[in-house]
């Protein structure tokens, strides 16, 4: 097994820190097995490296893995630089409700060929539940049966499944198994997470909730200013701003709602419920569990809460990390500077044997459209129907270029339909030579099928690995070793890609 990391363009900013206030995050909210570390951050002048991820079946796509392992290198470069403590922290997204994302999970079959398999659908009218209060309910026995059936016979087989299935219960939530079995799967690297949804979170988090309320207009107002400066650099701000929508969510009617400015009162999208600022005020000091922020006011709420220097973030992140840049400043919040997470994709041995045996590159696999194939096929056409394709086209070429010559001094009207004809005989050149690539491809099924489940393993359904495939069946076929691997990949990454990167300060 090795690791691809996509090339990285620019250089990454070194954080800087910032004063070590203690946490407003209870020990509580700490999932378990990860309560004993969050003492770390209780540490005099701690800090906190943070990233997250909404919940999803089995961990979600690799990239959580990625995320999470990229907080860890980039707190233990800064600790090495700032000789004080640096903790990486993940923040558990429960209060997210987007089912569509959390309801299944994908791997490869022991063919090579991409498995998705959806626990169960949400109507579209049904109420958006977050997934701290979704449960998996009896459809898991299905999902866990057709990983189980999927996983050909390895040494690590049964004690990831058994890892899956200690946390993915029909009576646990969404939030809850993705947020333990991630627990279990990160207490090694010192990953600190965090319940978003716990109780003692959302007490913690109702202050800046009830502020970014209070001051609702002007926010609207910053947002609104910002969007259009990333648009007119020509940058996609990634989230809409403007229409009187608000930064908080609440739960209501029907389920997660946006609460929409309207006048002096707030009204929930969906549901049209209908409120005061004082009652609100009132809803939020009494219920706080009711409240959280949406995209945008999320990593505010995340710096109020923690002593964060650095949100660990995806491509996408990126672009809503600087879209919410003014939103610090209107709501007093110190501001932690967005590094890119590390990504690439895992290269396994099979793929690596299907490189060296055609001589090819990752890069050319990528390619999407089969042109690998198309060359490699190509390849294999006799000398002798190579050379005289060549032959041919050549004399087409000389041939009609005398005959258009003649025509063009005979009549200039004849030249356009000469010119018809050379490009005719030029197809019929071509047509020769599908029909033979054709044919080969037939007699050469084999070896371009194992190029395609080399591109699957890497591409599957034509997407980044990382944003497709879950870990477990890697796991299961590597060991407890492969997550520590990857870890010191990636360390290694950030050492060398940060401003000032090689050796600490």
């Amino acid at each position: 097994m090795r690791f691809h990391a996509t090339p990285l363009h620019a250089p990454l900013i070194t954080p800087i820190p910032r004063d070590g206030d203690l946490p407003a995050i209870p020990v509580e909210a700490v999932v378990a097995p990860g309560h004993d570390l969050a003492g770390r951050l209780l540490q005099p002048g701690a800090l906190a490296v943070t990233t997250g991820q909404q919940p999803g079946l089995f961990t979600g796509p690799l990239y959580t893995i990625h995320k999470a392992l990229s907080a860890v290198a980039l707190a233990r470069q800064l600790e090495a630089r700032w000789h004080r403590p640096v903790v990486p922290v993940f923040w558990l997204a429960g209060d997210d409700h987007d089912f569509h994302e959390a309801n299944h999970a994908s791997w490869l079959r022991v063919d090579g060929t991409l498995r998705t398999h959806v626990l169960r659908e949400r109507p579209a009218e049904a109420p958006l539940t977050p997934m701290s209060l979704e449960p998996l309910g009896a459809e898991i026995g299905a999902a866990l049966e057709a990983l189980v059936g999927d996983l050909p016979p390895s040494d690590h087989r049964e004690e990831t499944l058994a890892w899956l299935a200690r946390h993915y219960r029909p009576e646990s939530t969404v939030a809850a198994a993705f947020g333990g079995a991630l627990a279990e799967l990160l207490a090694p690297f010192g990953v600190v997470c965090v319940d978003s949804a716990h109780p003692a979170v959302k007490r913690a988090a109702a202050p800046v909730i009830t502020r970014a309320l209070q001051h609702a207009a002007t926010l609207e107002r910053v947002l609104l200013a910002r969007s259009a400066e990333l648009a007119g650099e020509g940058v996609d701000p990634g989230v809409p701003v403007g229409g009187g929508a608000t930064l908080v969510m609440l739960e209501g009617r029907q389920g997660r709602d946006r609460l929409i400015r309207d006048g002096d009162a707030f009204i929930t999208r969906r549901s049209g419920e209908r409120f005061a600022h004082g009652e609100l005020e009132r809803l939020a000091a009494a219920s706080p569990e009711r409240f959280s922020g949406n995209v945008l006011l999320r990593p505010v709420v995340e710096s109020t809460l923690l002593p964060t220097v650095a949100y660990v973030a995806g491509p996408g992140e990126l672009r809503y990390l600087s879209l919410c840049a003014p939103l610090y400043t209107a709501l007093a919040v110190p501001r932690q500077l967005p590094v890119p997470r590390w990504s690439g994709m895992l290269v396994e041995p099979r793929v690596d044997r299907v490189l060296e045996k055609f001589g090819v590159e990752i890069a050319e696999l990528l390619v999407p459209g089969g042109r690998l194939e198309t060359r490699l096929v190509r390849d294999q056409l006799p000398l002798e129907a190579s050379a005289a394709l060549a032959d041919l086209r050549a004399a087409i070429e000389r041939g009609y270029t005398t005959l258009e010559a003649v025509a063009r001094d005979v009549d200039p009207t004849l030249q356009r339909p000469v010119q018809v004809l050379r490009h005719g005989a030029l197809t019929g050149t071509q047509e020769a030579e599908k029909k033979l690539i054709q044919h080969l491809k037939r007699r050469q099924e084999t070896e371009l099928g194992q190029v395609d489940r080399a591109r699957t393993a890497l591409l599957p359904g034509g997407k980044p690995q990382e944003r497709v495939l879950t870990a477990a069946p890697f796991l299961a076929r590597y060991g407890p070793g492969l997550l520590p691997a990857l870890a010191g990949e990636i360390h290694s990454w950030y050492g060398a890609a940060l401003e000032g990167g090689g050796q600490p300060s």
